[in-house]
């Protein structure tokens, strides 16, 4: 996902305040925290836009599967280590205040198990007491399959249309994303198929339970779809 788009991808998302996210991150990791500073871990942290406003405030590090997206963070964040590696299996051999995984990358996990495997490979990269955050997909109850979305930009050196129509196949929402871009290397056409898995609200609580974190759930979150928080309990 996102191998063909990365060049585009920050000019996709343009309208997305990473800095208002950011800060909001920040204030709940404070109050759980009870204090300022400290690691930070961004799990599939894509071209590093959140990173580059919570580097001012955390120590952090990055890492993600997309070696196309990580090129590009890399860019932005030269003294920031980051590296590629799977939400699954990683393993940083250290421990952070915080570990952070957002925009619904948690949704490309497929099955419960997958779910359960990888908040617990987070959770298991927290110091004692530090705090988890997730991004859920959207619930099942709320995503609205069959709907036409599209998605412009409009800039002197870049036009670009994305458009998909969402469906659901099992608990899968499957979207192809037909893109359109022009630049003046001439017009690329091409779609990536993203899958993300519709978890319930059970589930994604089973899962932080299940990893040894205390859950709490904010309900509107960053961007509406809410947000989960565990921290993991001190021996």
């Amino acid at each position: 996902m996102y191998t063909k788009s990365a060049p585009w991808y920050d000019a996709i998302y343009g309208f997305k305040d990473y800095r208002a996210e950011s800060e909001r991150v920040q204030a709940l990791l404070v109050e759980r925290l009870g204090r300022s500073g400290g690691s930070l871990l961004d799990v599939a942290c894509g071209t590093g836009e959140h990173l580059r406003y919570l580097q001012h405030h955390f120590r952090v590090e990055g890492l993600d599967l997309n070696e196309a997206m990580l090129a590009i963070a890399r860019e932005k964040l030269p003294e920031v280590p980051l590296q590629r590696a799977d939400m699954l299996d990683f393993d940083l051999g250290r421990r952070y205040d915080a570990v952070v995984c957002l925009f619904s990358a948690i949704g490309y996990l497929r099955t419960e198990a997958e779910l359960r495997l990888g908040i617990g490979n987070m959770a298991s990269h927290l110091e004692p007491g530090g705090v988890l955050i997730v991004e859920p997909w959207i619930a099942p109850e709320a995503f609205v399959p069959d709907r036409v979305h599209g998605l412009f930009v409009d800039k002197p050196e870049l036009k670009l249309a994305r458009m998909n129509v969402s469906r659901v196949e099992g608990r899968v929402a499957v979207m192809d994303m037909h893109h359109l871009v022009g630049t003046d290397r001439g017009i690329e056409y091409f779609v990536e198929r993203h899958e993300l898995t519709l978890f319930t609200d059970a589930e994604y609580r089973a899962a932080l339970a299940a990893a040894g974190l205390d859950v709490e759930h904010d309900a509107h979150g960053l961007t509406g779809r809410g947000l989960y928080l565990g921290r993991l309990r001190r021996a």
